[in-house]
C-alpha cells in the first residue's frame, strides 16, 4: 500500500482587493502519496501556483486543511514549518531565483549550508548534483553568465541537492524554448526518479502535462481529474 504523504482538504484561498474578494482556490481536496507523479494544467489565473505554494507552506489557506503524515500543518511552529520547507520540499520555479551574487556551486550548496552541514560535505554534495546536470564547466560561473537552460537547470539542482519527498515544480519550462524545455523536463524526471520523490508539476502546456501519471486540470479554482497517464 503507498505512503500518503500530503492530503489537502475542503482547501480555499481568497484574496481582498479593493474590497472585492477575489476566490482563487474553491474546495481542493486532494490526497498526494509518495512517488506520485502528479500534473497540473490549467490557464494562467486558474489557482495553480497558489496551490502549489500552499502545499510548500509559501502561504496559508482561508479554509481547509493540509496534512503531512497525518498531522495538521497549522499546528506547526515557524521553526518546524523553515525545518519542514527545507528539509522535505523541493521546489523549482519559473523563474529561477538564483541569487545573482553567487556562482554556481554556492548557489546549490545553499539549501546544505542553512541545513548546518560541513561546508566541505556541502560542496561534495554540491558537486554531484552539478555533474548530473551537466554543469560541472559552469562550477564558478555567476548566474548572469549562464543561459536561460543553464541557469534552471542549476535551480533544480538547488532544489534536488537536499534529497527533498516532495519536488514542486511551478511552469518549470515556461521562460524556456521548446528544445530548451524539452532537455530541463528531462532532467526533473531523471532525478526524481533516482531520488523516487513525488513530483507535482504545474503547467498551461498539455504537452507536459500529459505525462504525469496523476494528471488534473484546473478551471477557475476547482481541480478536475484527468485519468492515469
Amino acid at each position: 500500500m503507498s505512503e500518503q504523504i500530503l492530503q489537502v482538504s475542503g482547501l480555499k484561498k481568497t484574496f481582498s482587493k479593493n474590497g472585492v474578494e477575489i476566490h482563487v482556490l474553491k474546495g481542493i481536496d486532494l490526497d498526494i502519496n509518495r512517488g506520485d507523479f502528479i500534473t497540473i494544467m490549467g490557464p494562467s489565473g486558474a489557482g495553480k501556483s497558489t496551490l502549489l505554494h500552499l502545499f510548500g507552506l509559501l502561504d496559508k489557506p482561508t479554509e481547509g486543511e493540509i496534512f503531512f503524515r497525518g498531522r495538521k500543518v497549522r499546528e506547526f511552529s515557524e521553526d518546524e514549518e523553515s525545518r519542514f520547507r527545507n528539509e522535505n520540499i523541493g521546489f523549482v520555479f519559473q523563474f529561477y531565483h538564483l541569487l545573482q551574487d553567487f556562482d554556481v556551486i554556492e548557489n546549490i550548496m545553499m539549501p546544505l549550508l542553512i541545513r548546518k552541514m560541513k561546508a566541505n560535505d556541502a560542496l561534495s554534495k554540491a558537486e554531484v548534483f552539478l555533474e548530473i546536470m551537466g554543469l560541472k564547466e559552469r562550477k564558478n560561473h555567476k548566474p548572469g553568465e549562464l543561459s536561460g537552460g543553464e541557469q534552471q537547470r542549476v535551480a533544480i539542482a538547488r532544489a534536488l541537492v537536499n534529497e527533498p519527498e516532495i519536488i514542486l515544480a511551478d511552469e518549470p519550462t515556461g521562460n524556456l524554448d521548446r528544445k530548451t524545455g524539452k532537455e530541463v523536463l528531462n532532467y526533473i524526471l531523471s532525478v526524481n526518479a533516482k531520488l523516487s520523490s513525488t513530483l507535482i508539476l504545474v503547467t498551461h502546456d498539455p504537452g507536459i502535462g500529459n505525462i504525469g501519471a496523476r494528471q488534473y486540470n484546473m478551471v477557475d479554482g476547482e481541480l478536475f481529474p484527468l485519468g492515469v497517464g
